[in-house]
């Protein structure tokens, strides 16, 4: 059954670059993104694991970690990282998952193929919860937009703190929407730096956390 956006996502123990992983345990009380790639020694995903290898400042920031699964072993991962980092010009920070007996791609609904033998290339944003909060499935010929991952990151917990939602296209610092929930009076309270009216529904603050 494919996890729903909400669920708890399900914990599990696996072989990784840096040891074996429990999922809850190397997550704490923060953040978490998960993210699958069908097989080593892939181009599009060898650019993406230096892309997050990167981004691991940004990632920090946002009370973040994330890790990586290919269902290939751990001697062929051993081969690919060496791959990544003298290609991508960074040094691997996270965990990639040797998840060879599918155990997490079957758990996460990450498999979708007609030969039922390779990962689809999944992004999961888990909460300190251990929520399902976003979901995200690229094509094979797609590499991934980490900007807007973080884009989204930023989002999510920014709304999470405040009675707000984020419109289209919106970036960290740019103004946000109050919620439709929240009464014109209590919208007052809430927003000292205020809101303008576009519609009823449609009220326009700046982002109250900066």
């Amino acid at each position: 059954m494919a996890l729903l956006l909400g669920d708890t996502v399900p914990n599990f123990t696996q072989a990784s670059t840096d040891g074996d992983v429990d999922l809850y345990d190397f997550l704490g009380d923060g953040w978490g993104i998960l993210f699958s790639h069908p097989a080593d020694f892939t181009p599009v995903c060898t650019t993406e694991l230096g892309a997050v290898a990167g981004l691991k400042g940004q990632f920090d920031k946002r009370n973040t970690k994330v890790v990586g699964l290919s269902v290939d072993e751990l001697s062929s991962h051993a081969g690919w990282v060496k791959d990544i980092e003298e290609t991508q010009n960074v040094k691997l920070n996270f965990p990639i998952l040797a998840d060879t007996d599918k155990k997490v791609a079957n758990l996460y609904g990450m498999i979708q193929t007609e030969d039922n033998k390779m990962t689809v290339r999944s992004v999961f944003i888990i909460d300190p919860a251990k929520k399902l909060r976003l979901t995200l499935t690229y094509p094979a010929s797609t590499g991934r937009n980490f900007a807007e991952i973080l884009r989204v990151l930023d989002s999510l917990q920014l709304t999470d703190g405040y009675k707000v939602a984020t419109p289209a296209n919106w970036r960290d610092g740019d103004d946000v929407i109050v919620l439709p929930t929240v009464s014109n009076e209590d919208a007052d309270a809430l927003f000292p730096k205020g809101y303008e009216a576009v519609k009823p529904y449609l009220r326009v603050t700046p982002q109250p956390n900066k």
